[in-house]
């Protein structure tokens, strides 16, 4: 397995390169198909903040925790990792329509706090209403069921997915009361 690693704002010495890959290359005893990883390193404000990414026959695994110690976030992020491993692992083997070489695939992007918005009448709608980035994902046939878990996977709020029934691109999303909810397309 291919194991890549990025700093931002610290160096990864190779007695810690080594001891990371070494744990990430341990994944694939949970399961056998993750054909690559990624870890990224970055320090600010005295954290060292540890982002670890696995594709995982196309999809993607994600988990990123926060610590005084490289090493110790880093432990941290990979217990997470794993965990979401052996969730999605059972969750293939409990559906078991999935055959092993389905293909997933979604968006990494992180998404912004706007807890620290400015108030309504201090905005300026032109900077606002600029897109900042934009990102290109394939898309692949589900059903909502398993656009949810693939969400939930990376931690993001909702999720784009092709709808296999209708062929119509939809979104799911996780409402504030904890439950999830499905836009579709009125032709």
């Amino acid at each position: 397995m291919e194991v890549r690693f990025a700093a931002r704002g610290t160096e990864i010495d190779a007695g810690l390169r080594n001891y990371m890959e070494g744990k990430m290359s341990k994944l694939e005893k949970f399961f056998g198909k993750i054909l690559s990883s990624q870890v990224v390193v970055s320090f600010h404000k005295g954290n060292y903040n540890v982002e670890t990414t696995a594709n995982a026959n196309g999809v993607i695994l994600r988990a990123e925790e926060n610590a005084q110690e490289a090493r110790r976030s880093f432990d941290q992020a990979l217990k997470s990792l794993e965990r979401q491993i052996k969730r999605h692992n059972s969750y293939l083997k409990e559906k078991g329509h999935f055959s092993s070489d389905a293909d997933f695939s979604f968006s990494l992007e992180s998404y912004g706090d706007f807890s620290g918005a400015p108030e309504a009448e201090d905005r300026n709608y032109e900077d606002i209403l600029a897109v900042e980035k934009v990102k290109k994902i394939p898309l692949h046939p589900m059903d909502a069921k398993e656009a949810i878990m693939q969400m939930d996977l990376v931690g993001h709020s909702f999720y784009m997915f092709q709808n296999g029934e209708t062929g119509d691109i939809n979104v799911v999303y996780r409402r504030k009361d904890g439950k999830y909810g499905q836009l579709e397309p009125v032709k």
